[in-house]
């Protein structure tokens, strides 16, 4: 990776910009897959990891109160302010440089019912003074993170180097098995890559991704949920369909058949989330 890519520097900046919360705030979706790659515990693939263009940052409900807020850090880096909907406070991506580059959006967890007393849906909120999505089971991406250093040896321009949260990948995977019938038909198949993908990075690593589930992430869940995540792999990989062979298709270049990524993923899910 280079430092001259305009998403990692886009990206460092992000990251200095939120440094006093770095210890709170957890990155997910796609950032946090592509910075699997450098865990120890990753192992080393000859194909690319999926890039996208947005950092998703979960935030738990509140974060430590600083001199400055998270907004205004962000505003004073240079980051601009494109407000989505008609919610309020409105959703908001913190765009950096012009032409539809790197952006930044926050998750925070849905919490109790879906609409407030008034019959209204909650589907934002302001922490450290930027508005956040609510959603489903962001909580579970805050669950036991993981830590990757990122600096100048590793293509980030970030001196010193900064220590950033990613959310574990077995909190990755349950929560992108959780909210998959919500998806539109193009995110589901990106998202059953995802999944492969994580399994192919960590696959010397499953016996701990399973450990991690089970005393982390299942204790917090509803049983009906641990059941459909026990569920998944059978479900989502049992039988190749026109979502995994679209998933296949998105792998451009790695010569992966439906096949292979339906029985790769449904055998990491089972290791993961079956309860031996």
């Amino acid at each position: 990776m280079s430092e001259q890519d305009p998403q990692l520097e886009a990206f460092s900046k992000f990251i200095t910009a939120i440094e006093p919360w770095l210890g709170e705030v957890v990155l997910v979706g796609g950032w946090a897959h592509r910075l699997y790659r450098l865990d120890p515990r990753a192992r080393k693939l000859d194909y690319l990891p999926l890039t996208t263009l947005d950092g998703d940052v979960a935030v738990p409900p509140k974060l430590k109160k600083e001199e400055s807020t998270v907004r205004k850090r962000l505003l004073e880096a240079g980051f601009e302010e494109e407000f989505i909907g008609e919610d309020r406070p409105p959703a908001t991506h913190y765009h950096y440089g012009k032409g539809g580059g790197f952006y930044a959006e926050f998750l925070a967890p849905l919490e109790g019912s879906e609409y407030d007393r008034h019959g209204k849906r909650k589907a934002t909120k302001e922490v450290g003074g930027v508005s956040s999505q609510l959603l489903r089971y962001i909580e579970i991406l805050l669950i036991s993170p993981w830590k990757v250093e990122l600096g100048e040896g590793n293509g980030y321009a970030l001196s010193p180097k900064r220590t950033v949260q990613i959310a574990n990948p077995a909190s990755f995977l349950a929560q992108k098995i959780l909210i998959h019938e919500q998806r539109d038909y193009r995110d589901k198949a990106k998202d059953l890559l995802y999944m492969h993908d994580t399994i192919e990075v960590f696959s010397e690593s499953l016996e701990e991704l399973q450990k991690l589930f089970q005393e982390g992430v299942v204790p917090k869940l509803h049983p009906r949920r641990v059941a459909e995540l026990e569920a998944a792999a059978e479900a989502l990989f049992g039988k190749v369909d026109d979502t995994i062979r679209e998933a296949a298709l998105m792998g451009a270049g790695r010569k992966l058949t439906p096949d292979r990524l339906a029985e790769t993923t449904q055998a990491g899910l089972t290791a993961i989330f079956e309860r031996k």
